[in-house]
């Protein structure tokens, strides 16, 4: 169950955790104060969330990629934007660090990664815990450019390591890339249970099947879930994946509503059965990215009715430096009802305080994305919510 209530969130002095594989190894705690080696109390933890990242660099080999949609090009958050939410990300002191997928543009080769994303987010590395998006899995022909789909092959190898040959690594800090499993995994921060899902169902790794329930790769992830969230013995759960179920930025249309779920993707339609589930077991928080903005939706059912005794909050969290989309509505006014808040004009991390049975997030952009100016950063949400 979550209760949201409204307030100013306080700053948090937190401790490091080393991740490895699927579980949190708690480090050494003291009183020095030299993050990240710093040892503090472990009454609570600091957990940076975010997606949709890095520019595709320019360089040689993406020499065939039109300019606008490479770093440098005026429409882009760029280079700097991607450094600018590291530096708020790394300023956060955190614990971990939740990556919501479409780290890396346009395909997410490993190439791409090691000129871009490492370049301004490599020193949280240690601390990350990405989900994939479908920047790292499907082709992108859009726009005058045609990069064939990496099926997650650069992601897996940047954040799990590959051999020689750049083959990645099956197991790590990204999940096992094997056949029968695609990178979906858990973790512990204290009293919180922590899942980390693919959603890149229409995809060649996938077979293009994106239903739960048959014995693709999709349905087995969804009986993992299961059977993971009936073994967790935390209170307090977060779940997250790329394509949210319900919309900031898709605007209602005859027969799919932003409300819906699955508004404006076939993948936010797969994850209703997540949702579900999610419900069924009193999850405390949802996070997604894709929509290339920052949004908080109220309490929802499955069905995206709003439910504030038993509902789940959803955070959309897409603006981590690569570009900023168009909110669906106006404040007061938005497509989905179920918009609370919600922002485009700048790019920023959302920071997570994770106490025994509460939390309190707080977000603040740190840099106005192109065409806006500083009135943007002027823009906060902050609150809190339990969990039991």
């Amino acid at each position: 169950m979550s209760r949201v209530t409204k307030i100013s969130a306080a700053a948090v002095s937190l401790a490091v955790l080393a991740v490895a594989g699927t579980a949190v190894a708690e480090a050494n705690r003291g009183n020095d104060n030299d993050w990240p080696y710093a040892q503090h109390s472990a009454r609570a933890f600091t957990l940076a969330a975010v997606g949709d990242i890095a520019c595709e660099p320019d360089d040689d080999e993406n020499a065939g990629t039109p300019t606008a949609l490479k770093c440098g090009s005026p429409t882009l958050g760029g280079m700097s934007a991607e450094f600018a939410t590291a530096k708020q990300a790394t300023g956060m002191h955190p614990d971990a660090v939740a990556l919501l997928g479409d780290e890396q543009y346009q395909v997410g080769k490993l190439t791409d990664f090691e000129q871009s994303f490492d370049q301004a987010w490599g020193g949280l590395k240690m601390l990350e815990r990405p989900a994939p998006g479908n920047h790292e899995y499907y082709s992108y022909a859009k726009k005058g450019d045609n990069e064939a789909g990496q099926n997650g092959n650069g992601y897996f190898s940047y954040f799990n390591g590959h051999d020689q040959s750049g083959a990645p690594t099956t197991q790590g800090q990204a999940g096992d890339d094997t056949a029968d499993n695609q990178g979906w995994y858990s973790y512990n921060l204290g009293n919180w249970h922590i899942v980390s899902l693919n959603a890149e169902c229409d995809s060649d790794e996938f077979k293009h099947d994106c239903s739960t329930t048959d014995n693709g790769l999709l349905g087995q992830e969804t009986q993992w879930l299961s059977k993971d969230l009936a073994a967790n013995d935390r209170p307090c759960t977060i779940a997250y994946w790329h394509q949210p179920t319900f919309s900031s930025t898709t605007a209602a249309t005859a027969t799919v509503p932003a409300s819906a779920p699955g508004a404006g993707s076939v993948e936010g339609a797969a994850a209703d059965a997540w949702w579900k589930l999610l419900y069924q077991h009193h999850a405390t928080l949802i996070l997604n990215g894709h929509e290339h903005a920052y949004a908080r939706l109220r309490p929802m059912n499955p069905a995206g009715q709003s439910d504030p005794a038993h509902g789940i909050p959803e955070f959309i969290v897409g603006s981590g430096g690569e570009a900023l989309d168009t909110l669906a509505g106006t404040p007061g006014n938005w497509a989905n009802p179920n918009v609370v808040t919600a922002q485009a004009g700048a790019f920023g991390v959302m920071k997570l305080t994770l106490k025994s049975h509460s939390y309190s997030w707080d977000y603040q952009p740190v840099l106005p994305g192109p065409g806006f100016d500083s009135s943007a950063l002027q823009y906060s949400d902050s609150g809190s919510g339990t969990c039991k």
